[in-house]
């Protein structure tokens, strides 16, 4: 998953290291056509991402993602043969067509093969590709803008190069991934047994190929998932034009385009920070909307600088460190993948509830890089006005969500007859046998279903 995760991050992030490197004027864009470049890809991920989280459950989950990992991998290098905004508008939907699968089986799997304690911290593992990939993409851009009178631009040797490789790994996962534990066949048959068994607490069952419509009604009825929902597109939506105009407002600041390049390492570190740090403190206190409103917080102060301080030589430290600050965005991000995974159960609404999520971040990345006017350059005043106002929506519906799951479990362990607890999640006194986590019921129908939060 981590492998898979850093080549989709890096290679549906080219975009912004080939931003520089000559694409937009060899392709001739203009006004907000470079914005276009990034927004079509989160609306075929609109478009798509239902049918494809009904075909994760439908067909084997290791084969349908290895297949989209290749096609991926195919159209990137076909990007390297584009020559003006229709072609590259039509390479990069097609591109988020074949990459939306990523997201929600990564969360599916994470559920079949973890514990609810460990999702966090494996969700964590893989969403901190999306750092990682501006390290290696960095280094990786820097090195081909260093080769000069090649038969092709930088911008398309790039596109080839990272296409093939994505292309070749698909075929690996095909091989290699299982599709669940029971079909693992490099374990015993009693290990994968032990390996089902591990999961049971988790009350959110392994695979069900039946689409049940009262789970869909209940999804589209619930609370819960509509503040994922919210959540999932108020943090996507600074995180698109952020992802897609970096390199150019650290140029604004007045960074050369090796120091931009430079530049992108740091910030991938400092999404890692983040991101880990997240993971490791939800584990470690079995918290996740409390740490996602304190992850909240430094994107809002980084914001408030850029719409304070004029861009100047004397303050583009300042702003640089105000800039690394609203990288928290994917700590927030991974919390929410893991109050989603650890809250609801039945795998229909599952679906439901990923390709709503999901749809939720595609529309926030499809909306951000439009905040970014062309003719509000280079501060983009109204972007950072935007944000402010979507950060604001995010605290408060964070906090409201965190009342809501507390409230359900009080009712819960009402109904159980058991005492009452503070304890976040399942209360060992309760003894609850988990007798139903197998039997493809939603989190209100499993009266031994408890939440996290």
């Amino acid at each position: 998953m981590v492998i898979t995760y850093f080549a989709q991050t890096l290679d549906k992030g080219t975009i912004n290291f080939a931003s520089i490197m000559g694409i937009r004027e060899d392709t001739k864009l203009i006004g907000q056509e470079y914005a276009w470049l990034t927004t079509c890809v989160y609306i075929a991920i609109l478009l798509w991402e239902f049918p494809t989280n009904r075909l994760l459950q439908r067909l084997p989950i290791a084969k349908y993602l290895a297949f989209n990992i290749s096609a991926w991998g195919a159209v990137l290098a076909c990007t390297a043969a584009c020559t003006d905004f229709t072609g590259l508008i039509v390479v990069r939907t097609l591109l988020g067509v074949f990459e939306c699968v990523c997201q929600p089986a990564f969360v599916f799997l994470s559920t079949m093969w973890y514990t609810r304690e460990e999702q966090a911290l494996v969700i964590g593992a893989f969403y901190s590709m999306n750092g990682f990939q501006q390290c290696v993409g960095g280094l990786i851009a820097y090195g081909i803008a260093q080769v000069h009178h090649a038969t092709l631009k930088n911008w398309q040797i790039l596109f080839t190069l990272l296409g093939c490789v994505t292309f070749i790994w698909g075929i690996f996962v095909f091989l290699w991934l299982p599709d669940s534990p029971i079909r693992a066949t490099c374990f015993s048959p009693e290990d994968r047994i032990l390996m089902a068994e591990r999961v049971r607490k988790n009350d959110t069952g392994i695979q069900n190929k039946t689409f049940k419509m009262y789970q869909a009604y209940e999804a589209l009825k619930d609370f819960t998932v509509w503040a994922i929902v919210i959540i999932s597109f108020t943090n996507a939506l600074p995180t698109g034009g952020l992802g897609a105009f970096s390199n150019i407002i650290l140029t604004a600041f007045g960074f050369t385009q090796l120091q931009t390049y430079l530049l992108a390492i740091a910030q991938g570190v400092i999404i890692m920070t983040f991101l880990f740090s997240a993971a490791y403190l939800s584990k470690r206190y079995n918290q996740r909307l409390l740490l996602a409103f304190i992850y909240t917080v430094p994107n809002v102060a980084g914001t408030i600088v850029f719409l304070c301080v004029q861009t100047s030589a004397k303050t583009k430290v300042g702003l640089l460190l105000a800039f690394y600050c609203t990288q928290g965005f994917g700590a927030v991000a991974v919390l929410n993948l893991a109050v989603m995974s650890g809250n609801i159960a039945g795998r229909t609404k599952q679906v439901v509830t990923s390709s709503l999520v999901f749809i939720a971040w595609a529309v926030g990345n499809a909306v951000g890089p439009q905040v970014f006017r062309d003719n509000d350059k280079p501060r983009y005043i109204k972007a950072f006005v935007a944000h402010i106002i979507v950060y604001g929506i995010q605290l408060v519906v964070i906090f409201l969500l965190r009342l809501h799951l507390m409230r359900r479990n009080a009712l819960k362990r009402r109904a159980h007859t058991s005492a009452p607890s503070k304890r976040i999640g399942e209360n060992p006194d309760e003894g609850l046998e988990h007798r139903h986590a197998f039997d493809d019921l939603t989190d209100r129908e499993n009266p031994e279903f408890r939440y996290v939060y």
